[in-house]
């Protein structure tokens, strides 16, 4: 069964972009048409969606990416979270009575990575100045834009959330929130673009717009500072991947939540998924297991790689996956998913966002990713500036004993993971899915879709998901009823998730690529507002 959206798979041959938001994917088409390449495209792109789409993205955000050099035949990885501040403390909040971490408010804010995320990324990979990647963004919100359907809901629907601050008020039309159709100016989030396009990091980590964010979460009680802004670098790191039947799955390492995508392709692999057939009892039966007990894993061991020690090669290897699927009853579904045991046992170890995917003509490729967690983060707008501060903080844990506990300088478990994959050296998929704790099970699903069932990347992108949440699993509307009862029989508590509430179970994007004669195919996702553009 599929998502009825009555799309066809995108061809093209020079290059193409697929996002969430077709202003944002001409913007970085035109990118590439002007002679840039697939990271002066998705950085472009991206820039755009924080002004067309900024419930889910931002420069007050973060931002994560793999890029695809095809010259090299290599991958890399762009971490550009930020950090705690320095004065975070577990022990401030547990004393005010906080038993876990806020969700929004002032102690949510860690430090935005996004800006320096793109300056590093343009600089080693990059063709284009900032200054050019930033002209459509700002463009857009001096002049406005006009706010597409699904995005005005999510906007609608956030409205208490913006008012809960004053300086909310600068992503609202007189107190209100836009309705689709409706053209809207952001004229303090264009003066913070373009400072960014003329200063670059110096411009938005130092200075004005620094004094203004850090003053404003510290007049309600929170951490940051400048000298936490200021202090703030991107690091460059070594990919993970894992080989799925042929096709080896890249991912970024840890503080992200790739490798819990990884670790469950691993396990399915174990089983005879295509025989199963698509969206078969047994086919969803076998991936939300492997999902679930990645994901219980993931909970347990993902931090940040930097200030604790992260289990990720034993969490990804062949032989713990085999361990693994061992627990999981073909007829029954597990009553809880235990976490396992990574290491040997004589060794002791201590949202919403937005995707891009984009290929250029001459076979390179960015998977960008970029957030600020939740629906416009965590309700604090930086006043005049247009700043919309992210949430990432609140998921810290406030367990002191765990990995991931709160601690000044620390990255947070993060959800939002741009996925690539090659076959016998060549780029083959390019590829995404939003939506905070779907994104893994979402890659899992897309691989499925496209390895196992041959299907071409629109195909994969429309057909229907299931979600993993935290005492049961949510089926899409339009799932066969006899999969549905099936599920049940084997012990599965069940969900549904209809209507416009299906753009929270992911938003997509796909570009596949033929190494042999440099076609691309796109999909995009039909559930929300999505594009793929291409020439």
């Amino acid at each position: 069964m599929y998502f009825d959206s009555r799309r066809s798979t995108v061809l093209a041959a020079n290059g193409m972009v697929a996002t969430s938001q077709p202003l944002a994917a001409m913007a970085g088409l035109q990118a590439l048409m002007d002679g840039g390449n697939a990271v002066d495209a998705a950085i472009t792109a991206a820039a755009a969606l924080n002004v067309v789409e900024p419930n889910s993205t931002g420069v007050g955000g973060d931002l994560f990416a793999l890029v695809w050099n095809e010259k090299e035949k290599s991958v890399r990885a762009i971490n550009g979270s930020g950090r705690a501040p320095a004065a975070a403390s577990i022990e401030e909040l547990t004393a005010q009575g906080y038993r876990d971490m806020p969700g929004a408010g002032p102690y949510s804010v860690a430090v935005p990575g996004t800006v320096h995320g793109w300056e590093t990324l343009r600089a080693q990979c990059g063709t284009m100045p900032l200054s050019r990647l930033l002209e459509p963004a700002i463009r857009y919100a001096e002049d406005g834009f006009p706010v597409s359907e699904v995005i005005a809901w999510q906007w609608h629907n956030n409205l208490p959330k913006l008012l809960s601050y004053p300086s909310g008020r600068e992503m609202l039309v007189d107190g209100a929130a836009p309705r689709k159709g409706d053209r809207v100016r952001l004229p303090t989030l264009a003066a913070t673009l373009r400072a960014i396009a003329e200063g670059g990091c110096e411009a938005f980590y130092h200075g004005p717009i620094a004094e203004a964010m850090a003053a404003f979460v510290q007049e309600h009680g929170g951490w940051l500072t400048t000298a936490d802004l200021a202090a703030h670098t991107s690091d460059w790191d070594e990919p993970v991947s894992a080989d799925y039947r042929g096709v080896t799955c890249w991912e970024c390492p840890p503080n992200g939540q790739g490798i819990a995508a990884l670790e469950a392709l691993n396990i399915a692999e174990g089983f005879d998924i295509r025989a199963m057939g698509p969206q078969s009892p047994d086919a969803y039966h076998h991936l939300i297991e492997a999902m679930r007990l990645a994901f219980a894993d993931a909970y347990r061991y993902i931090a940040d790689p930097r200030a604790v020690d992260v289990p990720t090669g034993r969490l990804i290897a062949k032989d713990y996956a085999a361990q693994r699927r061992q627990l999981i009853d073909p007829r029954r579904a597990m009553a809880a998913a235990p976490y396992g045991q990574p290491y040997p046992e004589n060794e002791h170890r201590g949202g919403n966002t937005v995707y891009v995917s984009a290929v250029d003509g001459q076979g390179n490729a960015c998977s960008l990713i970029n957030s600020i967690f939740s629906d416009f983060g965590s309700g604090m707008v930086a006043p005049g500036t247009g700043i919309v501060l992210h949430n990432r903080a609140g998921l810290f844990s406030l367990d002191a004993a765990h990995p991931n506990a709160l601690a000044p300088g620390k990255r947070p478990y993060h959800t939002i993971i741009p996925g690539l994959a090659t076959r016998d050296g060549e780029l083959l998929y390019c590829y995404g899915m939003m939506g905070a704790f779907m994104q893994p099970q979402g890659h899992l699903q897309l691989i499925s879709n496209m390895v196992d069932h041959e299907m071409d990347p629109q195909q994969a992108v429309n057909a229907l998901r299931f979600m993993v949440g935290n005492s049961q699993a949510l089926l899409e509307e339009g799932i066969d009823p006899n999969t549905a009862r099936e599920l049940q029989s084997r012990g599965h508590k069940l969900g549904l998730i209809a209507g416009r509430h299906r753009v929270s179970i992911g938003g997509a994007q796909v570009i596949s690529r033929d190494h042999r004669t440099g076609t691309l195919q796109g999909g995009t996702e039909p559930r929300k507002d999505g594009a793929v553009v291409a020439w």
